[in-house]
């Protein structure tokens, strides 16, 4: 690995240990209302994150086209909004460790979409890592109890999840990290306020209490501003295929944060899955690639392409 990519892997890295962290968090929000509560991570989330956005943002949201401006809708709507309410509705009769499970099939899907969408095929060694990812996956979770509607809603949450990593591709060059975050953010404090209204009236605000409170301030500030711009920042350097491969660590660091609050322990499957997940994400990013073999460039400038950023100059790029 270069330092750009070594970089970037550690960003992805980082974004989904925060991401698997705060499952933890929403064992405490149980009783707060879920549109509610998007609405404030996700209203909270783009207060910080405009700021931090850079000059020129107005200009550089100004330029998108309509298409874009629709995809950045779709991201929010089913990489967020979508995700997190597919999850509960799932957990409602199935097992967690079952929605679980599904959405560690992420990196699968996304090693192979993405490509194709460039019109070339799957990397090997990227399919491959991404497969040991899955089962590492299955592993720490294993399977739980469910019905027909639980598994539906399992794999909505799969789509949201490989969503939220493919509908960015395209529009994380023309803003860069810092502004794609503050944008998705603000749309889905939007959608999940019309959500809260339509589904639950005049109750689905309410002031949290003190321990809601901590919550929802960790999964605005530390998941939310810090993980998105982590992931993006990672994706834009290596790409969505390996940068997808380190949602794997999603379960890992929910296993592992669980005893913290008595919701689970970490035995020996967890610990065997997750060295299956380290394995895959190793030889998905390329960290086992024998020295001197051929390398697929990778960097700021590429969507997870064999494109060199020579050959795509015309097209505005944002960095962060």
């Amino acid at each position: 690995m270069n330092a750009t990519t070594t970089r970037g892997a550690l960003l992805a890295a980082l974004a989904c240990v925060l991401v698997g962290g705060s499952f933890t968090a929403n064992s405490l929000l149980g009783d707060y209302p879920y549109a509610g509560g998007q609405f404030l991570r996700y209203a909270l989330a783009c207060a910080l994150l405009l700021p931090l956005a850079g000059r020129g943002r107005a200009g550089r949201l100004a330029a998108l086209a309509p298409r874009q401006w629709l995809r950045l809708a779709l991201l929010a709507a089913v990489g967020m909004v979508g995700f997190n309410l597919a999850v509960l509705a799932a957990e409602r009769t199935a097992e967690p460790a079952v929605p679980g499970v599904f959405v560690g099939c992420a990196p699968v899907i996304v090693a192979v979409l993405v490509p194709l969408s460039d019109g070339r095929r799957p990397r090997r060694a990227v399919l491959l890592g991404a497969l040991l990812v899955a089962a590492g996956a299955f592993a720490v979770q294993g399977w739980g109890r469910s019905d027909g509607t639980g598994i539906a809603f399992s794999v909505c949450a799969l789509a949201g999840e490989v969503g939220f990593a493919v509908l960015a591709v395209p529009v994380l060059r023309p803003l860069g990290p810092r502004l794609l975050s503050a944008t998705v953010c603000g749309i889905g404090a939007l959608q999940s306020a019309a959500l809260g209204l339509l589904l639950d009236g005049g109750s689905w605000l309410r002031r949290p209490d003190g321990t809601e409170t901590a919550a929802l301030l960790w999964q605005a500030v530390v998941v939310t501003v810090v993980g998105f711009v982590c992931w993006y920042m990672g994706m834009q350097r290596i790409g969505a295929e390996r940068a997808t491969l380190f949602s794997g660590l999603i379960p890992v660091a929910a296993a592992c944060t669980a005893p913290l609050v008595g919701t689970g322990a970490y035995g020996p499957a967890q610990a065997a899955g997750s060295a299956l997940v380290g394995l895959g994400v190793a030889l998905g990013s390329g960290a086992l690639r024998r020295p001197g073999a051929p390398r697929t460039p990778t960097g700021p400038g590429l969507s997870g392409d064999r494109t060199p950023r020579s050959s795509v100059v015309r097209v505005p790029e944002a960095t962060d």
